[in-house]
């Protein structure tokens, strides 16, 4: 895992996903350190195509470099039913308040839509992350194996 900083050392953009990301998601998810080990298995063939990013509120966060933009993490809100579907940030990348910003993009979009809350059902290691970014435990989803053969913690965020 790359070395972390304690704040964002580069000016940070976020934007509507397009099309044209969407292999570089596909990379973001399929390479996570979060999905490594007994987690390997949930995200080996996950794939978000052009499909799914026309059909959601999908955004990127872009970090400036010499090449125009990299993409540094994304996510993914779903209306009906409200769900934060997906959140990565690249390894190399956390640590840095990108996800943070993240979330409090998305609160802003699920609030412009009209929403009081969002549901987010939540990877093993990430649960201490969506506790920190104001996230309130509700419950558990239940192990669906064999895609996910544990069970998850869920969570909401009330939208003010």
């Amino acid at each position: 895992m790359g070395s972390r900083t304690s704040a964002i050392s580069q000016p940070i953009t976020i934007r509507r996903a397009v099309a044209r990301d969407a292999k570089r998601l596909t990379r973001l998810v399929r390479g996570s350190g979060a999905y490594e080990g007994k987690y390997a298995a949930a995200v080996a063939g996950y794939r978000v195509g052009p499909d799914y990013i026309e059909a959601h509120r999908t955004f990127v966060a872009v970090g400036a470099d010499e090449h125009g933009g990299r993409v540094l993490g994304f996510y993914s809100l779903v209306l009906a039913p409200p769900e934060l579907d997906l959140l990565f940030v690249a390894d190399e990348a956390q640590g840095r308040g990108i996800g943070s910003l993240l979330v409090a993009h998305m609160q802003s979009e699920a609030r412009a839509a009209g929403l009081d809350r969002v549901r987010v059902v939540s990877h093993l290691p990430a649960e201490d992350f969506y506790h920190r970014v104001g996230a309130v435990r509700i419950g558990t989803a239940l192990a669906n194996p064999p895609a996910v053969p544990w069970d998850r913690p869920e969570f909401e965020f009330r939208i003010p």
